[in-house]
């Protein structure tokens, strides 16, 4: 009875693990990117070293039992297989590290090369024995160069360990520390090996290190979205990155399914319910186009990569739009869902990740205003007001960090004293790369991405030293408007802020009054109701500006302590033009004076418009009637000719 002296339980077991890992891996990304591929190589190379070893140790104790060359061909692929698995593993750390291309693919070229001439060694070695023996008399045998098997092995950790350690300013802490570590650990357990010959853990040691690499490197849970099992935003965006640098002129488009108001639906049916709906909707769209082409977008947003014609597009968006005016049931529920399709192609209507992404995103905003299965495409229209919004933004930044807007201020005539005693602070971009920029362009651009907070907190202190100059030029004003958008009201300490920057300019705190529109009203009722409360206290006042355009109504209003109630132009001018929006205005009037309220009709631009709003009794009037908005320094000059019995001294 010839038995197995070799321990190859080690080998068996590693063969199961990496079998399991290859399973989940190959459900992980499908970028086709050389990294991927590589990183399936070394699958492939590890579990041909791992089965060979284990076939050839099993056939080399029992070599009398099998054909003598079989035994020879199966040992000579384990041989070649080992040492290239640190081969494999040192070109899978090169794809990470080396981000130029013309430079991985050098040192790819040059790190192969020791593992073509082993390659060669190997197969000749059945003729010079160099490696290795086999023969019935002596079974197998030790050849005098067997020892460049492990040391090639060895070659390539140390390899992997050095190119880390050089370039280990250029990746990421936690993946230096990976790429590291795995060499380290497969050397470490091939030299257990050699203190214990007769336990085989060459494919172990491999394993470890795939297993590293999977979990840290590859893992599906950092492509995939845990929810839907399809591909996520990450995965969306390397997938973007990877079409661009390869095939940079090759056609493919990109479209968002938006749904509409899901919030409801999780409403009515529940978290639970709402998730098995989007799992429903991510299947048949995986179904329609394949799994690797769909991605979670976001929370209630599915994109669709793919590379086709137009025509086949089409027909793709058609049986999307024909399927979700049918009704989804999960479980006992069912429902038809809104939505709209935003949808870029490239390279026609756009460039470059940021700008696809951008594109897309501004092509399913748009479909929102339009109605339910609405498809818009980003076309270069489109593309061009994007590219412009992108360019204000940076504007908005760059006038943020050098504090460059320029402020004007528009008076505003006092009807019982004739007199200007107030004025509205307004912002301008008069000089920039774009010429001229409206604040009805620039000021919603502001708010959507939040740069509007930083900006009200400058203006408000370049009033604030505004209001300095006129007092130390010992000009009277009685107040400043500011105005305040609905995003800086969610801000923390708002109140201390706003108090900092007026103690800070040394003015009166009742120099300054904050207004805000109808529409932050409706937004923030409880925070503006504390907050109007708590400046009050200080002397600072507020009012309710462009009343008439928003969501608000009278019983609203007078939940506020407001003192000054600004009527929108588009009231001033409907009252000049028909009676019964007259009639409503008188009467809007009368009841805010009732209220104790001061009263500023805003938008006056004849004298028609001014008698009629003098005759019913508002207290303040504003407008191209009596000035335009003025720069500091013509509003020093107005105020001085216009009110000389203001000006002391």
């Amino acid at each position: 009875m010839i038995s197995l002296d070799w321990n190859i339980a080690p080998e068996c077991i590693s063969a199961v693990i990496l079998s399991i890992i290859w399973l989940y891996s190959r459900r992980g990304s499908w970028l086709p990117t050389l990294r991927n591929r590589i990183f399936q190589c070394c699958f492939l190379v590890t579990f041909l070293a791992i089965i060979t070893n284990i076939l050839s140790t099993i056939m080399i104790a029992y070599y009398h039992v099998f054909p003598l060359w079989l035994i020879w061909l199966i040992t000579t692929i384990y041989f070649i297989f080992t040492p290239l698995m640190g081969a494999v593993y040192c070109l899978y750390a090169a794809t990470i590290i080396y981000q130029n291309k013309e430079h991985l693919l050098r040192f790819m070229k040059l790190s192969m090369i020791p593992a073509v001439l082993y390659t060669l060694l190997v197969l000749t070695n059945p003729f010079n024995k160099e490696l290795f023996d086999l023969n019935y008399q002596s079974g197998y045998v030790k050849g005098p160069w067997i020892a460049i098997t492990y040391i090639l092995f060895y070659a390539y950790c140390l390899g992997s360990l050095i190119i880390a350690y050089l370039k280990r300013d250029k990746v990421d802490k936690n993946v230096f520390n990976i790429l590291s570590a795995f060499p380290i650990i497969a050397s470490v357990v091939i030299a257990v090996q050699q203190i214990f010959p007769t336990i085989i853990l060459t494919g172990s040691a491999a394993t470890c290190a795939l297993l590293i690499i999977y979990l840290y490197l590859q893992n599906k849970q950092i492509s995939m979205d845990y929810l839907t099992d399809i591909p996520n935003q990450l995965e969306l965006s390397n997938m973007l990155e990877y079409l661009l640098s390869e095939y940079p002129k090759q056609h493919f488009s990109l479209f968002v399914i938006s749904l509409r108001d899901f919030t409801q639906i999780n409403s009515a049916f529940t978290h639970q319910v709402g998730d098995g709906f989007l799992k429903t909707i991510a299947s048949y769209l995986a179904s329609l186009v394949g799994q690797q082409h769909v991605y979670r977008f976001k929370g209630d947003e599915f994109a669709i990569l793919i590379r086709q014609p137009h025509e086949v597009i089409a027909v793709i968006l058609k049986q999307i739009q024909e399927r979700m005016q049918k009704p989804w049931v999960v479980k006992e529920h069912e429902a038809i869902l809104s939505y709209v399709i935003g949808a870029v192609d490239y390279p026609e209507s756009t460039t470059g990740i940021e700008s696809l992404i951008s594109s897309v995103e501004y092509a399913v905003s748009a479909a929102k205003k339009n109605y339910n299965g609405y498809v818009c495409y980003c076309d270069q229209n489109m593309f061009e007001m994007i590219q412009r919004k992108r360019e204000i933004v940076k504007i908005l930044k760059d006038k943020i960090a050098s504090q460059d807007f320029e402020m004007y201020y528009q008076p505003i005539f006092s009807v019982t004293t004739q007199q200007y005693e107030y004025a509205e602070s307004l912002v301008r971009i008069n000089d920039s790369p774009l010429g001229p920029i409206l604040p009805s362009e620039f000021i919603p651009i502001a708010e959507e991405t939040g740069l509007i907070i930083e900006m009200t907190y400058m203006i408000l202190d370049k009033v604030c030293q505004f209001a300095r100059r006129l007092i130390d030029e010992q000009i009277t004003i009685k107040c400043i408007h500011v105005n305040f958008s609905a995003i800086q009201f969610r801000q923390p300490h708002l109140a201390q802020k706003v108090c900092e920057i007026i103690h800070k300019n040394n003015i009166p705190f009742s120099v300054i009054k904050i207004e805000f529109t109808e529409s932050t009203l409706a937004e923030n009722m409880d925070i503006i109701h504390d907050f109007v409360s708590n400046m009050e206290k200080m002397g600072i006042y507020m009012g309710l500006d462009d009343f008439g355009v928003g969501y608000s109504n009278i019983s609203t209003v007078i939940q506020i302590p407001f003192t000054t109630i600004k009527l929108d132009k588009s009231l001033v001018w409907a009252a000049s033009k028909q009676e019964k929006s007259a009639i409503m205005v008188k009467n809007l009037i009368r009841t805010f004076k009732d209220l104790n309220l001061t009263v500023v009709a805003e938008g006056v631009e004849d004298d028609f418009q001014n008698q009629f709003m003098i005759r019913n009794g508002v207290d303040q009037i504003q407008g191209y009637y009596y000035s335009k908005p003025l720069s500091k320094k013509d509003m020093i000059r107005f105020m001085k000719e216009h009110n000389p019995s203001i000006t002391k001294g």
